[in-house]
Parts: C-alpha cells; structure tokens; sequence
C-alpha cells in the first residue's frame, strides 16, 4: 500500500488557507499549498482586519506581520443612510490590501517548510489507502496526488468538489452579490483611518484607503438592481447619492470584479480526510467586516483536528469541525444574518440608525465581537 505523497493538501491560498498551511507546516507536517492564480493578486474585499484577525494572527505567531507591511489603523467608522450621517469609534483594526498581505502569509508558509504552487488548478476527488486524492491541472499538464488531509479554502467560488464528496453548496435566495475596484486616485473626500459605508434600499457601499494610499472600494447589491443600473459603477454611484455620500467619478473608470452570491453554504463543511474552510464552508453579507476574522479562526481551529486525523481519521472527526465551526462562527453569521434583513428594509434601517445615533452602547456586538478572552476560549494555543 502505497503512502499519501502529503500529510495535507491546502486548497486555496487565502487568509484560511495560508494561515492553515504555515501552522501545519510549523508542526513539521509535510504540506502543499494549491493556489488557481498568481500571486499577488486583487480580490474584492473591504481589507479590513478586525480585532478578531489581528488577535487570531497573533495566537498563530504572527504578531507584527500587518503593521511590517504598513497596515493603516482604523479609528472610525462612518455610515450613511437616507442622508443622515453617523460616526462611531472603532475599536483595533487595520486596513491591508489583500493582494500585500495574502502573499505574505503564503511567505510565512513557505518560510515554514510548506510548497507553494501557484497556477494550479485542484478538485478534491475521492478516497485513496490512508487519505485522499486531488487532482491538478496547470497550464496543459495534469497530475493526481494525495494526502492524509485535505482543507478546501476557495473562497465564495466552487469548492472545487466532485458530486462524489458528498457536500453540496446551497445559495441562499435572493443572496446578493458583491463586487469592487480599487481606485489609485480621487476619492479625496475619503480619509484615511475610516470605513466609509453608504446604504441604500438595493444595496451598500464601503470605502476604505490602503497602506498603498489607494481607496478600496466594496460593494453589495441586489441582483436585479445591478442588471437594471447597468453595472456596478452606476449601482454604486446611487448607493452614494442616497446616502448622501459624495460621488466617486473615478469609479466609472475603474476595472470592477464581481463575486458570486454572497449567502452560501456548504454542507456538510466536513468529509471524509476532509474540511472546509473559510469562505469556502459559509458565508453571508459581509457588513460587519468580520470576513478575514472568520477565515483566520476557523484556519486556527482546523489545526489539531487535521494534526489528530494524521494517525487516524473518523467520523467523530467530522463531527467535532461541525460542532466547532459553528460554535466559533455560526453565531455571528446569525447575527450578521439578521443585520442583513435589516438593511433591506429602509424603515427598519433608519429606526436603527436613529437608536444607534442616540445609544451608540447599540452598536457594540457588532463591532466588538469577541474580548480577548472570549477569543482564547475559543481557539487552541498556537503551534509550538
């Protein structure tokens, strides 16, 4: 019988999936680390870091690697809706370009003993003596390999599953769908240290600027609204007027991408020698901008179910990354879940924002989702 050629095989070099590739590869498990694109590249994303992903990189040992690559703090948040504005303090949180910090923890990985391959494209195919097998394509060429373990980490796209897997990924109705663009400059109304978030009836828009100077921008909106507007640079614009922001004539130039429904999931986020990850497990409407606290914790979780299911893999297994993942991540989806019912209806938001303005004590288990403590209970110590 022939050995797995891996101790784990990482699907997607995202926050989840790098961050779990470099705390394996700290354990001295032999890893390899598939990524469908080159890198560094630009996704669409808030980049906001909340306290949760900060404190979740620390536990990984990871502690000043967002400040070396001149993550811009974040002080405040500024929300519009119907006009009416509103400024809240933030508590720690950065501003980081995706394409800068998802290279540098695909580094740390490697710098760990981890093989990083870009270009490749992976599917999860079906068991083999002792784990798992994946097949690769890159370029015209093509290879199957195996490991004891495979994490998916693909984000909100295909998991990149065969109907064999067992686990299907169910699109919540009417999800939105996000898109975005990164603008060099203008936007000059938009400072620094703040999350801008306009809302209007069939969608949000977010702003930020990055350690580069440039303004990321983000957005969700209802797909009916996107095809009707004719796009995304014209949906934003009416985010932005309705909420009384002001315009972003860059943005009618600039490169959009789109991302596919925002509310999904698949289930069951386990298999056998196998667990989702990230976004790639479930995610909803990301206001909050809690996604790469999520994506961070979750990577951390994983790790000793993956390091026990090196000598022996079973159902229980699958179970506990069940039990856990929604423990540490299902009750904020919820949450943010009912945020989202919120903001689609304009009567129901304005109330809220009013409450907010004159309670802003309301606005806190949104933007403090877990103390430090909180976080410890939930999360094993670091790899050693």
């Amino acid at each position: 019988m022939t050995a797995p050629q891996w101790d784990v095989v990482v699907i997607g070099a995202g926050p989840a999936g790098a961050l779990a590739a470099h705390q394996l590869a700290r354990q001295r498990l032999r890893v390899l680390l598939v990524e469908k694109r080159a890198f560094p590249r630009w996704k669409v994303c808030g980049t906001c870091l909340d306290g949760v992903a900060l404190r979740a990189l620390a536990r990984a040992g990871l502690p000043d690697l967002v400040d070396h690559l001149g993550g811009v703090p974040l002080t405040h948040l500024h929300l519009g809706l119907q006009h009416r504005q509103l400024e809240l303090e933030l508590p720690l949180g950065r501003s980081l370009s995706r394409g800068r910090l998802d290279l540098a923890l695909g580094e740390a990985a490697v710098a760990e003993g981890a093989v990083w391959r870009t270009g490749t494209a992976a599917t999860v195919a079906g068991p083999c003596p002792g784990g798992r097998e994946v097949r690769l394509r890159s370029g015209g060429a093509a290879e199957t390999t195996s490991a004891r373990v495979v994490l998916v980490a693909t984000g909100l796209g295909s998991p990149g599953l065969t109907p064999a897997v067992g686990i299907r990924r169910r699109v919540q109705p009417h999800s939105r769908v996000g898109a975005g663009c990164r603008l060099e400059t203008g936007a000059r109304s938009y400072g620094g240290g703040t999350i801008h978030m306009a809302i209007g009836r069939h969608g949000y828009v977010g702003l930020v600027r990055t350690e580069t100077g440039a303004t990321n921008l983000a957005a969700a909106f209802d797909r009916d609204h996107l095809i009707r507007t004719g796009g995304a640079a014209a949906a934003a614009a009416g985010v932005l007027a309705e909420a009384g922001f002001e315009p972003v004539p860059e943005a009618h130039a600039a490169a959009w991408l789109a991302t596919p429904a925002l509310t999904a999931q698949c289930w069951p986020p386990a298999a056998e020698r196998l667990l989702l990850l990230g976004d790639a497990a479930s995610y909803v409407e990301p206001f909050t901008g809690e996604g790469m606290g999520w994506a961070l914790l979750g990577a951390l979780a994983a790790v000793p179910l993956v390091v026990q299911g090196q000598h022996h893999w079973s159902r229980e297994l699958e179970r506990q990354w069940v039990r856990r993942y929604g423990r540490l991540i299902g009750s904020r989806q919820r949450l943010c879940r009912g945020l989202a019912f919120a903001l689609r209806r304009p009567g129901l938001s304005r109330c809220a924002l009013a409450a907010v303005e004159r309670w802003p004590a309301l606005a806190a288990p949104f933007l403090h989702p877990f103390d430090g403590a909180g976080l410890k209970s939930l999360v094993p110590e670091p790899c050693p």
